[in-house]
């Protein structure tokens, strides 16, 4: 094997496939990325069993061939050479050269015959959404994935259709604590689908590679019961397995009969309550505590070690007063994904679930449980 790429086109890509790689394995050849020489240019790939990333750059290759070598050594290496430089890798026996205006490195390499291949067979459903409508389920949904493992079918976005007078394709995902969902019209080749939950990392790394995406370029997306394929373009596949598991009737902590509404200004809200929590330091004081009154919320935060901090923040509320709780960062990544000025907050009691959505008309939700104060 022996091609010419340019450095920023190479390092480009290893960051994508790099990080698919974890930085400790029991099998050798998973630390390494496959290095493919072909006519139309050199094809990486990387695996950790469970997901596996391809792209493929342009490059000039004088000999075709294929190699495996470490990701994150390659990647450390290609990081560090001088820009505009022009990267050769050839390889040589058991060995890759990588050379570089004055550089030279050689690199150990395993053969490209033992590198696990996720099956690249056809999947039975497929549609295209814009990157831009992707980015907006994987936003809005993201930061209430559970990271306990225990409850392990709760470690991804769960995807699926939903019929009704307008076919939605509806995105979910909770950790016990809060629940986010967004729902988009459902895209053509999508009715019928299998409900599927997306694993956390693969998550995280197709929103890395949404970055390099325009808003509407087209991404296509494959699935099965047991594996889903997102297609960015000709040149990048990102393959995953899916989470085997049943995710649980969330439609039954969704309130329905929360009468007491709260409309205030998010960024005021998530201001406020960010100041207050500065003096919450422990698991104990994350609780920042609303007292709804006439026009108003008053935000609280207590702490044995630093003392209070209070700060009154205007709003509509015409309901009876009282107080309730919650814990301040989950109300602040709620906050964050809040795309309009004003929020509406539906509460029923200081026990209750919480709903908070932009308005009735808004395609995400959220629901908040409270905490004791």
């Amino acid at each position: 094997m022996k091609a010419i790429v340019e450095r920023a086109t190479l390092l480009k890509c290893l960051a994508h496939i790099q990080s698919v790689v974890e930085r400790r394995n029991t099998i050798p050849i998973l630390s390494n990325v496959l290095i493919e020489a072909r006519d139309n240019g050199l094809r990486l790939m990387a695996t950790d069993l469970d997901l596996q990333v391809v792209e493929t750059i342009a490059a000039s290759i004088d000999l075709n061939g294929a190699t495996t070598a470490s990701a994150h050594t390659l990647f450390d290496i290609v990081r560090k050479l001088p820009e505009g430089s022009q990267v050769e890798l050839a390889t040589s026996g058991d060995k890759m050269t990588v050379n570089a205006g004055r550089s030279r490195f050689s690199l150990a390499t395993l053969k490209r015959d033992d590198f696990p291949v996720i099956a690249e067979t056809e999947l039975p459903t497929s549609f295209t959404l814009k990157a831009a409508e992707l980015r907006e389920l994987i936003d809005a949904t993201r930061f209430a994935i559970s990271t306990e493992e225990t409850r392990y079918y709760l470690n991804g976005i769960y995807l699926h259709a939903v019929d009704g007078a307008v076919p939605h394709l509806r995105a979910v995902a909770t950790d016990g604590h809060r629940l986010a969902r967004i729902e988009l019209d459902l895209p053509e080749g999508a009715a019928g689908m299998p409900g599927v939950i997306v694993p956390r990392k693969c998550v995280a790394e197709v929103r890395k590679l949404l970055d390099e995406c325009a808003d509407d370029a087209p991404v296509d997306i494959a699935l099965s019961t047991s594996k889903i394929r997102f297609r960015f373009s000709a040149e990048a596949t990102l393959t995953s397995k899916l989470i085997d598991g049943t995710f649980p009737d969330y439609t039954r902590v969704i309130p329905t009969a929360n009468d007491r509404l709260l409309r205030i200004d998010a960024k005021s809200l998530s201001e406020g309550v960010d100041r207050v929590a500065a003096i919450a330091t422990t698991e104990k004081t994350r609780a920042v505590k609303l007292a709804l009154g006439r026009d108003k919320v008053t935000l609280s935060v207590t702490s044995p070690e630093n003392g209070t901090a209070a700060e009154e923040v205007p709003a509509d509320y015409a309901s009876p007063e009282f107080e309730v709780g919650f814990n301040y960062r989950y109300l602040l990544d709620i906050l964050g994904q809040v795309g309009s000025d004003q929020v509406d907050v539906h509460l029923a009691d200081a026990a209750a679930p919480t709903l908070i959505r932009e308005n009735d008309d808004s395609k995400a939700l959220y629901v908040l449980m409270p905490m004791r104060v």
